[in-house]
């Protein structure tokens, strides 16, 4: 069996990346991705724009081209996927990572098709696959939805919408100008600063006129077929009548996998340990790229401050090579 340099878990795009930068070093790679390339992207609500101008969205120096000021989701679609092709990275698709596990200097990785080894494993694999739950009576209702794609199914609907963060207020506006009696719960005081600055006034002034409802510093309680039971910012017990709930309480990378593959997390927010410096973990020869290297803090690491992994990662890996030789 070949004996890969690096073995890439998750093709997203700084997946990518590191392949970019493994394929322009003469290393053997290949990319382990579950779905489809940039399969977190492709879920993304179909309408979604980035924070980020196209530039700061570029990986290996390849231009991003995009019409408009913040590129959306089918244009990122389009260039990420497009790279893959055009620069015929090895990946395998549709194919998930079940454990990685050391012998000696060789890493064994098996998956849901095959088992492959490899002298050297970078696991990119994000945060969007495991909803943060709430953890109430009700979660797992037909009706809540822990993934928000477009509107058009929630209009002339009863929606309540729980969270503050960007994808939470895109779905509070988009229900609402689709005909959807809008609500929002939010655990905190006001709407979460990290919001898009061109959103976060439209949410705050529609919640302003009235015409989305928000109760602030409110806990969810319970969920049942035809309301939500929660308390307000007073603690008083409240039960709103709806026909959807759309719980976008955010995502969570799988730390569960990430503790099997023998990497340690510390602290309240489970961040994995790395050396900042060289992105190895406290398993030789396993690194960490992308957002997954936030734990819990997922709002540390986007596409545009953490492309330099890549860099770092296989500079890490080669001068190792050269030491050995």
């Amino acid at each position: 069996m070949e004996i890969l340099d690096i073995l890439i878990i998750g093709g997203g795009p700084i997946g990518l990346n590191c392949a970019l930068e493994a394929q322009k070093n003469n290393l053997t790679y290949l990319i382990i991705e579950k779905g489809t390339i940039v399969n977190s992207l492709y879920h993304y609500p179909l309408y979604m724009r980035f924070f980020s101008s196209a530039e700061k969205l570029e990986i290996d120096g390849i231009p991003f081209i995009s019409t408009a000021p913040k590129p959306g989701r089918q244009e990122a679609l389009e260039y990420y996927q497009g790279i893959t092709r055009q620069k015929e990275l090895n990946i395998n698709l549709y194919e998930k990572v079940l454990k990685v596990s050391k012998t000696g200097n060789i890493f064994d990785i098996e998956t849901s098709k095959a088992v492959y080894k490899a002298k050297n494993v970078i696991i990119s694999t994000g945060f969007y696959d495991i909803p943060n739950l709430m953890n109430i009576t009700g979660e797992d209702l037909p009706k809540v939805k822990h993934y928000y794609t477009e509107p058009y199914p929630y209009a002339k609907q009863k929606v309540v919408v729980v969270g503050s963060s960007n994808s939470a207020v895109d779905a509070a506006l988009e229900t609402y100008r689709k005909g959807a009696d809008v609500t929002m719960i939010i655990r905190h005081s006001g709407i979460s600063d990290n919001v898009k600055y061109w959103v976060k006034p439209d949410i705050e002034n529609r919640i302003a006129e009235g015409s989305i409802k928000a109760y602030f510093n409110s806990e969810m309680m319970e969920i049942t077929e035809k309301t939500v039971v929660f308390k307000d910012g007073n603690r008083e017990v409240r039960e709103v009548e709806n026909d959807f709930v759309l719980a976008l309480t955010g995502y969570l990378p799988d730390f569960e996998f990430l503790r099997n593959s023998g990497i340690e997390l510390q602290g309240d927010c489970l961040n994995p340990l790395y050396h900042p410096e060289t992105m190895e973990t406290n398993v030789p020869d396993l690194y960490l790229a992308g957002v997954v290297c936030g734990g819990k803090d997922t709002h540390l690491w986007f596409i545009e401050n953490s492309r330099v992994h890549a860099q770092m990662i296989v500079g890490n890996i080669l001068s190792k090579f050269t030491s050995e030789n």
